[in-house]
């Protein structure tokens, strides 16, 4: 993951301490959820690094129509901010109209959150347009001693958008899902490397890429890994990348043939010269 800068990382240990408090004490008030939209702007501000008057903005706040905060950085919107009430349990049914709006504005990324508990999910530009929940956390619950904790707040940060911090971090959510997983297991190169060594163990029973492939799908991995529309778009992702990087190793043999220096052989003579006399 993305390193955190010094400064940030005593900015947060310090927005931790601080707010951690405050937001214990709205959540036992029970506060409404204008004033917890109050609390966020603090947040937003104190902690992870927004400009309140400039980077966060509330111009999509139509109450049952788009959402209520977002933050623009560079005069682009990058995220929107969905928010209930501190006492509020979020459920994903709650970010659904923020991430068909972030869908149509071709925003990839919306926060649910009550101040307290957040989650981020990213929008997937599908038919239908769905979400993928990449991170949630407690603020209430944070370690600032916790260098993982801390990672979690980073994502949001301005710094952290800088560095695409979410997207590296959504990247290796992904890689790392049993559907990617299953799917890497089940492809031609691994099962290929399976058929090896399982003939090192029997090298006079016949073994084929297809028997591997039955059992794993079959004994092995659980099904409802490999079934829907998560293991499909795993599968293609990697047919993808195989092939892309196949395209690729054929450009690179292309150039290094066409780098050969093209050296013209002088003809070979067949006639053979008479030995010069010395004189005696």
């Amino acid at each position: 993951m993305a390193s955190i800068p010094k400064r940030v990382e005593d900015r947060l240990v310090a927005g931790i301490k601080k707010f951690q408090p405050v937001l214990a004490l709205a959540k036992s008030k029970d506060v409404n959820e204008s004033d917890t939209v109050v609390i966020l702007n603090d947040l937003l501000g104190e902690i992870f690094g927004y400009a309140k008057y400039f980077d966060i903005t509330s111009e999509f706040a139509i109450r049952g129509t788009y959402c209520d905060l977002a933050i623009k950085l560079d005069g682009k919107i990058t995220v929107l901010i969905e928010a209930k009430a501190i006492g509020h349990e979020l459920k994903d049914a709650h970010v659904k109209q923020a991430i068909d709006y972030a869908a149509n504005q071709g925003v990839d990324w919306v926060v649910l959150t009550n101040a307290a508990h957040w989650r981020i999910y990213k929008v997937i530009f599908g038919k239908p347009i769905d979400q993928d929940l990449v991170c949630e956390f407690d603020f209430c619950s944070l370690n600032p001693k916790d260098e993982t904790h801390l990672q979690f707040l980073f994502l949001l940060t301005k710094e952290g958008w800088a560095k695409s911090a979410v997207v590296e971090f959504s990247e290796q959510k992904q890689a790392l899902s049993r559907q990617f997983v299953a799917a890497t297991i089940l492809g031609d190169p691994v099962l290929s490397v399976i058929r090896r060594e399982l003939k090192r163990l029997s090298p006079d029973v016949r073994i084929d890429i297809e028997q591997i492939r039955t059992v794993l799908t079959q004994e092995v991995i659980k099904r409802e890994v490999i079934e829907g529309d998560k293991y499909l778009e795993a599968e293609k992702t990697l047919i993808k990348a195989a092939n892309k990087a196949q395209r690729a190793k054929k450009l690179d043999s292309s150039a290094s043939e066409e780098s050969l220096p093209n050296v013209e052989q002088a003809p070979v003579s067949t006639q053979t010269t008479a030995p010069t006399s010395v004189p005696s």
